[in-house]
């Protein structure tokens, strides 16, 4: 489905990134060029790990280190992509974090790093992306929001501003890149089982399923499946979207 395809993938070394990572590994992908801030037992061996995981033995992984709210380090990124991999096709804007406060009680600082990872970098890596894709004339842009930006989230007036941010920049971005066959769209994750959700108490997790039609958790493989559908070619005539993959909340 993506055989020879190339990718890159920022914050893939953990979570819903790996998961994406592995995903467009299995569908095909030549090689996958994986970005995080932080290896703490180096680049070499997060690959090697990731290289274990997957079935598809023709896929060649890639870690480097990258600071995403960068745009330094975004160009040093596409580059190393484009040097060791001999091009570019897909790009997957995963890196994100969360530094949640109600308003009353956020820092500056706070919301500025959140704004800064979740939403300038889709900027950075976009922005780096272009001149290879648009050289090309192909490419596919996937960004991960969040379906709370677009409903909202009491404590999370920075993550919310982020994912919001996020999805009004895949909409224009779009509609800037489609003469040249380009497609950006963006996935909407709801409830995620992840480390975080793993420490909630029984009645944390009870409230939380009451809101999901579905009354399960999403796996970082639910978002990783829809990304790899974004990237491929059944959806060639699909740009500007944002998918919500929620259990429902959002209908």
């Amino acid at each position: 489905m993506l055989t020879d395809k190339k990718a890159l993938v920022t914050g893939g070394s953990r979570g819903i990134g790996k998961a994406i990572v592995k995903q467009l590994a299995e569908s095909g992908c030549s090689h996958i060029l994986l970005t995080d801030i932080a290896f703490p037992d180096g680049e070499d061996a997060c690959a090697s790990e990731i290289q274990k995981e997957i079935s598809n033995s023709n896929t060649n992984i890639i870690a480097f280190k990258a600071d995403a709210s960068s745009l330094e380090d975004a160009h040093a990124s596409i580059e190393e992509a484009v040097n060791k991999m001999g091009g570019l096709d897909i790009l997957v804007n995963n890196a994100g974090i969360t530094k949640d406060n109600l308003l009353l009680r956020m820092s500056e600082k706070e919301f500025d790093d959140v704004i800064n990872i979740n939403l300038k970098s889709v900027f950075n890596y976009s922005k780096a992306v272009l001149k290879p894709m648009i050289k090309q004339r192909y490419g596919r842009i996937v960004i991960i929001a969040s379906i709370v930006g677009l409903i909202g989230n009491p404590g999370q007036s920075n993550y919310v501003a982020s994912k919001a941010g996020v999805i009004g920049f895949t909409k224009s971005l779009a509609r800037e890149l489609a003469s040249r066959n380009i497609t950006v769209n963006a996935v909407a994750p709801g409830f995620i089982k992840t480390e975080m959700t793993d420490k909630l108490n029984e009645e944390q997790k009870a409230n939380m399923l009451k809101s999901i039609p579905l009354k399960r958790l999403g796996t970082p493989e639910d978002i990783a499946k829809v990304v790899g559908f974004l990237c491929s070619p059944e959806a060639d005539y699909i740009t500007g979207q944002i998918l919500a993959v929620d259990g429902g909340m959002t209908m």
